[in-house]
């Protein structure tokens, strides 16, 4: 049946091109129209308070964002035209500073002090902005940059919205960065150690094709992550760039068994491909959709587009890339080159001569690899992975500078609360540890002084119908240990005087982050391990195939997330939850290809040292391109990416694959070595060798 449809393949060679080229230009407009989400908290459960208490801020007082505008040496009257522009700015709901509670006239100092030092310090005065929509909504971002372009160098915007606003600016403008260099790295690479230099043209025109389909389809998703977008490509690139180079070994294969016969030899190549590539990429589809149980629904969407890619890269590899190596059958005989790749004889028979060695190196390392794995620091901020030298980021900084201010929470409690309550809540808030202010109507003018007394402005900007709106500014930054415990100490007071009020804001939203990302983890961890396990023993017939299979891999994951510990590197939160699972899904091929070929020798009836010397002389070959494929996809754009989050997490996966590679060469043949017995007599089509061997014994 594969060999029919390889074979109309081969024949409509033409065809497919022209079909295939038409079909980037859907693709290209479907790219065009994605939506990119550049805040991460989005992707928090829609049904925690700090998500559900966002909502309320924008349906029941329309304001979504909030920033802060620290001025520095203006004067008054300037600092109120300053307060007149961004009022002006589409996108902005409300400005509060000290003229929405006395007019400007009346000298800041005539404020009682607490006040004073909330808008005013020495030589800069502080405004709040509240923006109509979210965080990462366009018209917010716009809002960002024309409030930036109105207001001069003496102004710096502060908070998540500027935060999102420059990483936007700096993801779109790095991307199509990464794409390059990913190709220019893996064409050298395929260059060096495939047998002609046209064969990486090919390669990356069929894969950058499917790239384009799986990015094209996103369209339907409504919207991806900028991690997401950011990452796709380049793992896309990585995880799939096997399929192809086993389409060319298999076509040249076919190509001795019918000699001159060039389309009845694709038509086998593309069946023999596509069986094989089936059975390697559930599980690397396997470990993207494990992504998909995270509560925090960033790891669904990376997850779910992963997983359409590498269907993609197998779509491609089985009729596009076909297509394209006959069509261009003359200009890569006339690249043809001698692999520099070596024979690896000596390697394999020197490892199973040896494999006590790799054993005990592998007991040694397990202890620290594993307790460096459970150690690696990680951060939550998100302003850590961008560059200093941000407007967004500076901006922070000032605000901590001028104001002693790291972070700003928001309380919505209820609008009937009494007065005297309300004024209850914001002195005991503002007495909890490292708060600098707790701001609302009724601290305002004191819980003796009517509400209608003051400015309809301010009123409209901290009421509604159902809730009234409290600021609290915070010396701690997000994310740190104090702000948790302070949110913790907070919250217990919000509800001993309204059980319906809700905490919300960057550093509750990031505190639930890390709760939520923490059993994300275990999960995650745990579905994929079970998910490849079962894919493992159904591909085997075996108990323990999948056990020394999944060890092997897990040991290199361990060393590789544990390296940080060791070299004192924090990593991004997503990294320690994503990397693993990406790790195990992409790299555990390596292990099944030397564990197929060991079974196979073992069954012809050669001795446990034969099958595994074979084993790993005919695989290291393609484990190594493999592995320096994948990592030649991922290591460049490590290096030059500025967003810290994008750039650990490919360098975690680029330096994932070289682990494993060597973790697959020098420890899985000595595992194997090691525990034959158990195998032979727990895998089908292999109990007979146990039994033979033990008879004669």
């Amino acid at each position: 049946m594969m060999v029919k449809l390889g074979k109309k393949i081969a024949k409509y060679r033409v065809a497919i091109i022209v079909i295939a080229v038409l079909l980037l230009i859907p693709s290209a407009l479907g790219y065009i129209k994605t939506k990119v989400n550049y805040d991460i908290l989005y992707y928090l459960p829609s049904d925690i308070e700090t998500m559900v208490g966002q909502d309320i801020l924008k349906e029941d007082f329309g304001k979504g964002a909030f920033a802060m505008e620290v001025v520095e040496g203006m004067t008054t009257k300037e600092e109120a035209d300053v307060k007149a522009k961004i009022e002006k700015v589409d996108g902005v709901a409300d400005v509060i500073w000290y003229d929405s509670i006395a007019d400007v006239s009346v000298p800041i100092t005539m404020l009682p002090s607490n006040y004073e030092e909330v808008f005013n310090n020495d030589d800069a005065t502080m405004m709040a902005i509240f923006f109509d929509d979210t965080t990462s909504a366009d018209s917010t971002m716009d809002a960002i940059t024309e409030i930036r372009k109105i207001t001069n160098n003496q102004c710096y915007l502060s908070g998540m919205s500027a935060i999102v606003t420059d990483t936007k600016a700096l993801s779109e403008k790095e991307t199509p960065i990464y794409v390059v260099i990913a190709v220019i790295l893996c064409c050298i690479i395929l260059a060096v150690f495939m047998d002609s230099f046209m064969l990486p043209l090919l390669f990356m025109l069929s894969i950058g094709m499917a790239i384009v389909y799986n990015l094209g389809s996103n369209y339907f998703l409504g919207e991806i992550s900028y991690i997401t977008k950011a990452l796709s490509a380049v793992l896309q690139l990585g995880v799939t760039m096997d399929y192809s180079i086993f389409l060319w070994h298999s076509y040249q294969e076919n190509l001795e068994r019918f000699p001159g016969e060039k389309e009845r030899a694709m038509g086998h190549a593309i069946s023999n491909t596509f069986s094989s590539v089936i059975g390697s990429s559930i599980t690397t589809v396997a470990g993207f959709i494990a992504l998909c149980f995270m509560s925090f629904t960033l790891g669904k969407d990376l997850g779910i587009v992963m997983a359409k890619g590498v269907v993609f890269g197998v779509l491609s590899c089985v009729t596009i890339l076909p297509a394209m190596i006959l069509c261009a059958d003359k200009l890569i005989a006339k690249t043809t080159h001698k692999s520099v790749m070596p024979g690896m004889d000596k390697i394999a028979a020197f490892i199973t001569d040896h494999f006590k060695i790799f054993v005990v190196a592998f007991l040694i390392i397990l202890v620290p690899a594993l307790y460096g794995y459970n150690n690696t620091p990680v951060y939550y901020k998100l302003d850590e992975s961008l560059p200093k030298d941000l407007e967004s980021v500076q901006a922070n900084e000032e605000l901590a500078k001028n104001f002693n201010m790291n972070s700003t929470h928001m309380v919505l409690a209820d609008a009937n609360l009494s007065s005297k309550n309300a004024k209850a809540m914001l002195d005991e808030m503002s007495d909890v540890k490292g708060v600098k202010f707790a701001l609302g109507l009724d601290s305002v003018i004191g819980s003796a002084v009517p509400k209608d007394m003051l400015p309809d402005s301010i009123k409209e900007a901290l009421s509604s119908d159902k809730y009234q709106l409290m600021l609290i500014s915070s010396e701690y930054e997000v994310a740190s240990d104090e702000v948790n415990q302070q949110i913790t100490d907070l919250n217990k007071i919000v509800k001993k005087y309204d059980d319906t009020a809700m905490l919300i804001g960057e550093a509750p939203c990031t505190k639930d982050l890390i709760t939520i990302t923490n059993s994300d983890f275990a999960r995650v961890s745990v579905i994929s391990i079970l998910a490849i396990f079962l894919i493992i023993l159904c591909v085997f017939q075996s108990i323990s195939l999948p056990i020394v299979l999944v060890s092997v891999i897990e040991f290199a994951i361990f060393i590789n997330m544990g390296i940080p510990f060791y070299t004192h590197t924090e990593v991004p939160f997503i990294a320690s939850i994503v990397i693993g699972t990406i790790q195990l899904g992409a790299t555990v091929d390596y292990a099944i290809l030397m564990t197929t070929r060991y079974k196979k020798e073992r069954c012809k009836g050669r001795t446990k040292h034969d099958s595994i010397e074979i084993a790993a002389s005919t695989s290291i070959p393609s484990i190594i391109v493999s592995a320096l494929g994948f990592f030649a996809a991922t290591f460049g754009v490590g290096l030059y990416s500025n967003i810290d989050m994008i750039s650990q997490l490919c360098t975690l996966m680029a330096r994932g694959a070289i682990i494993s590679m060597f973790t697959v060469i020098f420890i899985l043949p000595s595992m194997l070595m090691v525990f034959d017995r158990p195998i032979c007599a727990t895998t089908a089509g292999m109990r007979m060798i146990h039994k033979n061997e033990n008879a004669n014994e």
